[in-house]
Order: structure tokens, then C-alpha cells, then sequence
């Protein structure tokens, strides 16, 4: 399925919730898995502020692009986001959304801030 290329050279952007495990099964707690790096998968809430709105999205970033200082409220860059259309069908449900993929995520604030040291 195709992907598109995001822009956020005007944005601002912000952790809204620290990286988690992206789980392939919640019962068995199947940690999903990048196919091109075999890395983990993480998912994080960001706050994009541009031009005047905000807007939170929930992006998959494999485990070697996340930089470990990453709490809520840290200034980011994020390289390479890209949106993608899906849509399943689960218990007789047609489902779809759009998803959200980053090669990494990386602190803006000084090593000592994201410590709170500053």
C-alpha cells in the first residue's frame, strides 16, 4: 500500500505519551516487529502543533530510532514520518484508519533538561 511523506519543517512537536511496545497480540503480549531491520517496534503519542492547531497521533517507530530520554512534554525531531491509509475487516466489521511510521524520534532539549536536572 502506498505511504506519504509528511512535512514538519513548520511544526512544532511534543511527546504526549511515552514509547510503548507495539503488541501483534494484546493476549499473548506478541511484540510486532520491524520486517526490514528485525528491530522492535515502539509506539508513541506526539502532539504536532502547526499553524495555529494541534493534533495527536500515534506513530510506530522501530526500538533503534527512539532515543531513551523520550517523556512526556520533550521537544522532538522526528525524521522520516509517513502516513498510510489501511483497512481491515475484524468480527464482521469493516475497519480503517490511517497509520503513522517514523525511522526515529530524538530529544531536542538538552542531555541535563530531559534529565531534569536543568
Amino acid at each position: 500500500m502506498a505511504s506519504f511523506k509528511i512535512d514538519l519543517s513548520t511544526a512544532t512537536v511534543f511527546v504526549a505519551t511515552p514509547p510503548v511496545p507495539k503488541l501483534v497480540n494484546k493476549q499473548t503480549g506478541e511484540i510486532a516487529i520491524d520486517r526490514e531491520t528485525g528491530a522492535p517496534l515502539r509506539t508513541v503519542g506526539l502532539l504536532v502543533s502547526d499553524e495555529g492547531q494541534g493534533d495527536l497521533f500515534q506513530v510506530t517507530i522501530p526500538e533503534t530510532g527512539i532515543d531513551a530520554t523520550l517523556t512526556p512534554g520533550t521537544l522532538v525531531a522526528v525524521t522520516g514520518l509517513r502516513a498510510r491509509d489501511w483497512e481491515n475487516e475484524f468480527n464482521g466489521q469493516k475497519r480503517h484508519g490511517i497509520s503513522f511510521r517514523a525511522v526515529a524520534v530524538t530529544s531536542l532539549m538538552p542531555a541535563a533538561a530531559a534529565n531534569g536536572k536543568g
